[in-house]
């Protein structure tokens, strides 16, 4: 039932909007005139006022069938940079691909569209359907800065399906990480680096020793770490006096993030100590790990779905952050869903008419499920 050329107009539509971080409003407006046209009414939150963008995450409520509980269905409304002119090319093989100086956006206009389609086969057949709660958020490639902001007190629902993944459709991941980013601000003392250079206090340095020594890449099982940053220094002629380094570190325990974020603190302070520098670390943790068990309600459904589509049902572990751990914070238990996006986050970014299609055609049966 679902209407394959709808689908792709939709999708080739939002995609041409533009929709940088903290700046969603045109699709925003277009989801939102979509789902009145439906009989849909969305209203929009002050996610962007506190999170200092223009726009606010659209939320709406279908009811259905009282004797089921109901489900949240997800997408985020924001698309990473280069993302200004965005256009869908839909090639003969069915590919689609931006014209290669822009990110395609599928992230997530794959999980938008996929819910819209299957909404929309739902009312144009007056389909009988659990109640669904429809959720599309602002910033969240930020470190879903805009479903932080969301009052989790008007969701009925206790389960999710974000569809916000890539891979093969038909696979959802169940588990994801802590994501824990930090800041170390090494201070010296300015000097002329030739007339007086026995009077400064370098700070380049002893954040160097720190980066040499802090653990990077898969630490442990399970867990990942990298500094990514390191900026200091104003001339080759002054001894510099402020550096900076930045990193992340990444596990499913959220008490190993916080050992491993307890070394990297100690030891960019010994290092600052040894030159006679200091150093001020900060952290913040951006999204905490959440965990779906195999034979939750919220995953038998999901397999169950994907059966009778022919596809996997397959749960996985990704590494990456999603509105999903945000929820799972509110006692939301959900999954983030494969919706067809490849290449991420990348002018190389592709999906496809048939991938979106099966995306639709999920989402429209998690809708209809009666278990």
């Amino acid at each position: 039932m679902v209407n394959t050329q709808r689908l792709i107009e939709n999708f080739k539509s939002i995609v041409s909007l533009d929709s940088p971080s903290h700046d969603e409003r045109l699709v925003c407006e277009y989801v939102k005139d979509y789902l009145k046209k439906l009989g849909v009414e969305a209203t929009e939150d002050n996610a962007g006022e506190k999170s200092g963008g223009t726009t606010g995450n659209l939320y709406a409520f279908i009811d259905g069938d009282s004797a089921l509980e109901p489900l949240v269905f997800s997408a985020h409304m924001d698309t990473v940079e280069p993302a200004k002119g965005k256009c869908a090319v839909i090639h003969e093989d069915g590919k689609i691909t931006s014209k290669g100086d822009t990110v395609l956006g599928s992230d997530d206009v794959a999980g938008i569209v996929s819910i819209l389609e299957a909404l929309t086969v739902i009312k144009e057949n007056n389909l009988s359907h659990r109640p669904i709660e429809l959720l599309f958020t602002v910033s969240e490639e930020t470190h879903c800065g805009g479903s932080a902001f969301f009052d989790y007190s008007r969701l009925k629902a206790r389960q999710a399906y974000v569809f916000d993944m890539d891979g093969e459709i038909g696979g959802a991941a169940s588990k994801a990480p802590t994501i824990l980013s930090y800041t170390a601000k090494f201070t010296g003392k300015s000097a002329h680096a030739a007339f007086a250079a026995t009077e400064g206090i370098h700070a380049i340095k002893p954040a160097a020793l720190a980066v040499s020594k802090i653990p990077c890449g898969a630490i442990a099982e399970g867990m990942t770490a990298n500094v990514g940053v390191i900026q200091g220094g104003k001339a080759t002629n002054i001894v510099p006096d402020l550096c900076e380094i930045k990193g992340e570190i990444r596990s499913f325990d959220d008490s190993k993030v916080m050992n491993s974020f307890k070394e990297v603190e100690e030891i960019c302070k010994a290092s600052a100590e040894e030159f006679g520098a200091k150093c001020e670390i900060e952290y913040e943790i951006a999204v905490k790990a959440f965990n779906v068990e195999n034979g939750s309600e919220v995953a038998v459904r999901f397999k169950d779905c994907c059966s009778k589509l022919g596809l996997s049902g397959e749960l996985f572990a990704t590494f990456g952050g999603s509105d999903n751990n945000v929820f799972a914070e509110h006692g939301v238990e959900g999954l983030v869903v494969a919706t067809g996006m490849n290449n991420c986050h990348s002018v190389d970014e592709y999906t496809s008419v048939s991938e979106l299609e099966t995306a639709a055609k999920l989402a429209l049966e998690l809708m209809l499920n009666k278990n």
